[in-house]
């Protein structure tokens, strides 16, 4: 039987992660690094990606590949696979974590071209992200697809209804991958509530204030707590772990 530092110990492994280069991305693939795994650092402008691949090697010792990838473009995705088995071999965790979500004035002045941006990054470019490389896992050693989506996908408001409605076909996909190449690929769906990013930087003051005060633990969540939920789901920890949905969100939607 493995030791629990054996158990959640990712070297060896491969570990790509969109959104990468900042923001929760940014934490978890460092905390993958520091567990052992190379990381590819996916994000759409290839310098921002260098920067953080730098950094995460200078701090972990351990490989980190940046790669430009825009995730709305299959086209994009279908380079990123390809870079990732010509420089690393294999992959064996995906995270989808990219996302986007462009403010607006009120529901009737969402336009066809934002809709249509905002699905294709947080639904349709993990989709094609998913289908290719966990086709390629459960070729090879098996995998983990881990889907970054959001508490508010199980409760729409009105000021970000395209991104929750986008983020909630991602929750359908999970639910559908974590039967589609078991048991060698898990998938599995974390739900952060709010966190201290760039989508919240965006908010009023006043609202960002109130989500903080309103939430059971005080605060806000930063990018790094979501990194010991993602080494775990990552690892052989959580072997038997698949089609999970997990909040991460300080308890703000326990009633749920």
């Amino acid at each position: 039987m493995k030791t629990p530092a054996e158990m959640f110990d990712l070297s060896g492994k491969v570990a790509v992660v969109t959104g990468g280069s900042r923001g929760i991305g940014r934490a978890v693939a460092e905390g993958f690094a520091t567990a052992g795994a190379d990381v590819v650092i996916a994000s759409r402008k290839f310098e921002n990606c260098e920067t953080a691949a730098k950094a995460i090697e200078a701090a972990t010792g351990r490989r980190a590949l940046p790669v430009a990838c825009h995730v709305g473009n299959w086209d994009d995705c279908d380079r990123l696979v390809e870079t990732v088995y010509e420089e690393l071999g294999r992959c064996d965790v995906l995270v989808n974590n990219a996302g986007m979500s462009p403010l607006y004035d009120d529901l009737p002045s969402v336009t066809e071209e934002l809709y249509a941006k905002v699905h294709a990054v947080n639904a349709g470019g993990p989709f094609r992200l998913s289908v290719q490389f966990g086709t390629r896992m459960a070729e090879g050693d098996g995998g983990s697809i881990i889907n970054v989506t959001t508490a508010g996908s199980l409760r729409p408001m009105t000021f970000d209804l395209p991104y929750c409605m986008a983020k909630a076909g991602l929750n359908a996909l999970t639910l559908g991958l974590a039967g589609a190449w078991a048991p060698k690929v898990r998938a599995n769906l974390v739900l952060p509530g709010a966190f201290d990013t760039d989508i919240t930087k965006a908010w009023p003051p006043e609202q960002k204030a109130s989500a903080g005060a309103a939430n059971p633990m005080g605060r806000i969540g930063q990018p790094e707590d979501m990194v010991g939920l993602c080494v775990f789901l990552a690892s052989d920890a959580s072997s038997y772990i698949n089609g999970a949905q997990i909040l991460a969100d300080g308890g703000s939607y326990r009633t749920l």
